[in-house]
């Protein structure tokens, strides 16, 4: 990770989550900034420069994403696998072998599976909104061929979980893991977000030229994650020499960053963080406001015990919000940080078996039982 050199006048206080870099931390950190300036650094490069783990083609390029096709079969139930579009890139998804939700899906006889490669915002991309995105994912699941089981991670979760309510026929069933919804719940982000005035968000995106600068807060952030924080973040110990090239390939994908549109950007923040209205029922998404209820499929909700950016108490607390049958929700909490969820190896060897043992289970049975 980058640290920056010097610090900006005033500033001292060190933000408490230096794990995930999330994009709403930069609002802290334009505030204890205030108007301080870095130089830019080098262009960002439109795709990572590490190798991915799982083979796959690109199925489709979209101003939103590159569509990725990790598929060992062409028939059998498609599974795509909705990445985080927050700073860091969709390897989150794929990080290393047993440490992959992909391969894990894989290994748990999966055979068609999908990866939205969210791109990183141009300065063309700046009025970029959620609809955009959700339009893009649309058409990526007609692509695939609906109805999808969609997985949903982190911030890719309540992505997912619109995308659900708006086209509930295109999926089959839904995995949200680490999933913020419910924002009236206390956490890290949720204050964050409701702590700062809006305007620091407004002069962030401004600052931007329109876009909030990935490369830019990565800057900004002072304190790097520590190894025991890597560790913790891939459950194992990174003494020998397989745990030495995980830390450095952990170095290379938390460096490489994405930058946001700004209107994408101040519609999670105010739409979705301050105003909570996916979970109040009042979010509009390409022209209709969604219902939660609307979204009956069989849903899989996966959360970390230790995970100080979504608490467990906000993930599961979205079972609550659908209209999905309780006898068709399953849980499991895992004792785990935000990044265990996706790329820790504890987690790998027994939620996510679990994960694609449930989605190609027949369920039913339990519609007979809850009859």
């Amino acid at each position: 990770m980058v640290e920056k050199s010097g610090k900006p006048p005033g500033g001292s206080d060190r933000p408490q989550d230096d794990t995930l870099l999330w994009p709403f931390a930069a609002a802290k950190l334009a505030m204890n900034a205030c108007f301080w300036w870095l130089e830019r650094g080098p262009p960002e490069q439109d795709e990572s420069t590490l190798p991915w783990t799982t083979p796959n083609t690109v199925a489709l390029e979209l101003a939103t994403m590159r569509l990725r096709d990790c598929t060992r079969t062409r028939s059998g139930q498609p599974a795509l696998v909705c990445a985080p579009y927050a700073l860091h890139r969709a390897l989150i998804a794929d990080f290393a072998a047993g440490h992959s939700v992909v391969q894990s899906l894989q290994n748990g006889g999966i055979g068609r599976i999908y990866l939205t490669d969210w791109r990183s915002a141009t300065p063309d991309m700046r009025y970029l909104s959620i609809d955009n995105y959700l339009s893009d994912l649309n058409v990526a699941i007609d692509e695939i061929g609906a109805p999808v089981d969609l997985v949903g991670l982190c911030q890719g979760g309540w992505l997912s979980l619109l995308y659900a309510a708006r086209f509930p026929a295109k999926v089959r069933r839904l995995v949200l893991v680490g999933a913020p919804v419910d924002l009236s719940i206390d956490s890290e982000l949720s204050r964050l977000a409701r702590n700062a005035p809006e305007a620091v968000y407004d002069q962030l995106v401004a600052r931007g030229g329109g876009n909030v600068s990935g490369d830019e807060m990565l800057r900004f952030w002072s304190k790097s994650p520590t190894r025991d924080d890597i560790a913790a973040a891939l459950q194992k110990d990174l003494s020998d020499e397989e745990g030495a090239a995980l830390l450095a390939r952990f170095d290379r994908w938390n460096a490489e960053t994405l930058n946001l549109p700004g209107t994408y950007y101040l519609e999670i923040v105010n739409r979705i963080f301050r105003e909570n209205r996916i979970a109040d029922g009042n979010f509009t998404a390409l022209g209709r406001e969604v219902d939660l209820k609307d979204v009956k499929a069989p849903v899989f909700l996966l959360a970390g015990l230790d995970d100080d950016v979504v608490p467990a108490s906000q993930a599961l607390a979205t079972a609550g919000l659908l209209g999905t049958p309780p006898a068709f929700i399953a849980a499991a909490s895992e004792p785990s940080t935000h990044l265990g969820l996706f790329m820790g190896l504890r987690t790998h060897a027994h939620a996510w078996p679990r994960i694609a043992e449930w989605l190609r289970s027949d369920l039913s049975g339990v519609l007979a039982r809850s009859a």
